[in-house]
């Protein structure tokens, strides 16, 4: 059965800095690309970031780009998101996922990713 934990949220001032983190269990983590998106309050889910199975491409949605790194340890099955120079508008909640492939290429849209963690609150105050 597979798992995904996120962890790390909170609450920031603006132009602060949070890294997020999350956990998979039950596949083997090194196969897959792996996916953060978010979903604020009376929003549909956005892409955020995305990076392929051995962390060599990445890609963002032009709105983070500059601001945050989406990274992965394959020894420890976790994929990170920094988030730096944190804005009220990045206020949602953070979900990590899993591509159903290899992320050649790396894809924005949900109905690629099939596993879905239960998501982490992250809110900045301005």
């Amino acid at each position: 059965q597979v798992q995904l934990v996120e962890s790390g949220g909170g609450l920031v001032q603006s132009g602060g800095s949070l890294r997020l983190s999350c956990a998979a269990s039950g596949l083997t983590f090194s196969s897959y690309a792996m996916g953060w998106f978010r979903q604020a309050p009376g929003k549909e889910r956005e892409f955020v970031a995305a990076i392929s199975w051995n962390g060599s491409s990445t890609r963002y949605t032009d709105s983070v780009k500059g601001r945050f790194t989406i990274s992965r340890d394959n020894a420890k099955n976790t994929v990170y998101l920094q988030m730096n120079s944190l804005k009220p508008e990045d206020t949602a909640v953070y979900y990590c996922a899993t591509d159903y492939g290899v992320g050649l290429p790396l894809r924005v849209t949900e109905i690629s990713y099939g596993n879905w963690g239960q998501g982490t609150q992250v809110t900045v105050s301005s």
